[in-house]
């Protein structure tokens, strides 16, 4: 994935740009995106079919994939997070156009030019916007982590890692965990797969039969 980067207003960046396009406004500049590399895409597809299967189960809220827009506030930079989540309670922070408040769990999948943005320019964006789990997957060959944040009391971001079993568990999802070697297991498991171990059987058979009354 490679970004060129426009000298632009906020407005313009607004009234220029197709909506498809996945860029971000970040400090007077428009970072345009090319796009992803496949691996990339793996990754974002797999945590968003497992998520949303969860998050749809148990009704917690809405999960969206990029490029939807994220401006924490008036005065901060415009984001495009590779997933982002937001809990039944704050859906009122969507707007008509974008999502007007912070998410609560963000997820960004490092590309070769992204890791200083994602491991240091975001990180501290989103932990002083108050964002409460902030998640950064690296599947490049030569890294393979899984990077995880949750905010404190303090609001600042505490770093915790999976257990030794490499089971990550969510604080923002409830019941959520995640064994991280799934990301880069060949062959990866299906969504569906993950999702039944994540609930066990009897949830399973729940979310079919509801698939099925749909």
């Amino acid at each position: 994935e490679f970004e060129l980067r426009i000298p632009m207003t906020y407005a313009q960046f607004l009234t220029e740009l197709n909506e498809d396009v996945h860029a971000e406004w970040v400090d007077g500049e428009t970072i345009l995106f090319m796009p992803p590399k496949p691996d990339h895409q793996r990754v974002v597809s797999f945590l968003l079919t497992v998520i949303r299967l969860f998050v749809e189960h148990f009704n917690l809220g809405e999960i969206l994939t990029a490029p939807v827009e994220m401006k924490p506030t008036p005065d901060s930079n415009s984001r495009e997070p590779d997933l982002l989540f937001v809990a039944r309670d704050n859906l009122e922070r969507f707007g008509d156009a974008k999502l007007e408040g912070p998410a609560d769990l963000v997820v960004e999948i490092i590309s070769p030019e992204s890791e200083n943005r994602d491991t240091v320019d975001k990180l501290r964006e989103y932990e002083a916007e108050g964002i409460q789990e902030y998640w950064i997957i690296d599947s490049r060959a030569d890294k393979k982590r899984a990077i995880f944040y949750v905010l404190d009391n303090n609001g600042y971001y505490r770093r915790v890692h999976p257990d030794r079993k490499g089971i990550y568990t969510s604080t923002v999802l409830t019941g959520f965990w995640l064994n991280v070697e799934w990301l880069w297991a060949n062959p990866q498991p299906s969504a569906l797969e993950a999702f039944a171990l994540i609930v066990g059987p009897d949830a399973l058979i729940q979310a079919i039969n509801q698939s099925r009354l749909k």
